[in-house]
């Protein structure tokens, strides 16, 4: 187990980090036995606090949630309370579909970058041109649409890129903003 406890502008005690490190390690054991790794960030947030929680299973699953509180110990039992929350969705919806769910020992990596978002209050030239941020590579998986809508619940990022297994076409699943999930599949566009 690998787990990291940092603060942004926030010098994080040992009490808190001893705390967030047995409490991680007492959750993700409760429902795997496998090794996983993570991070917690502490930030200041206004007059309270703001914990960032992202658990790597071995698995391949990533787990994101945040927790804010005035305590700074409460904003991550919030956030370690959604992790809680989407590790025992994962592993019901893991033994209710086993038959179904496979794991992909092939994956794709692929490229990606962060662009700089403009300021959306001054006018923005017709020669502008974003800055890249970050480059990283991403793996995608091959997997159904159900379970990309899974990776999507757990992780709760905004998109999943994936490999359907169905037709080998590379897909998207997001969260739109009225709640509901959208799907994204090009091969079904002629």
């Amino acid at each position: 187990m690998t787990f990291r406890v940092s603060g942004k502008q926030v010098d994080v005690g040992e009490s808190l980090r001893t705390y967030a490190e047995d409490t991680v390690a007492d959750t993700v054991g409760k429902y795997f036995d496998g090794t996983f790794s993570g991070q917690m960030t502490l930030e200041k947030e206004g007059i309270g606090f703001k914990s960032d929680l992202v658990v790597h299973l071995d698995t391949g699953m990533v787990m994101q949630a945040s927790g804010s509180d005035l305590d700074p110990q409460k904003s991550f039992d919030n956030a370690a309370e959604h992790i809680d929350k989407r590790l025992r969705r994962y592993k019901r919806r893991l033994k209710s579909h086993r038959a179904d769910f496979h794991e992909s020992p092939e994956a794709i990596e692929v490229a990606y970058g962060v662009l700089q978002n403009p300021d959306t209050q001054d006018e923005i030239p017709d020669d502008f041109t974003p800055v890249v941020i970050a480059e990283s590579t991403s793996p995608i998986r091959t997997m159904t649409v159900g379970e990309a809508v899974l990776a999507l619940d757990m992780t709760d990022a905004p998109v999943v890129v994936f490999r359907n297994a169905g037709d080998d076409g590379i897909n998207v699943v997001y969260q739109r903003k009225d709640g509901h999930v959208g799907w994204i599949n090009p091969s079904l566009v002629k």
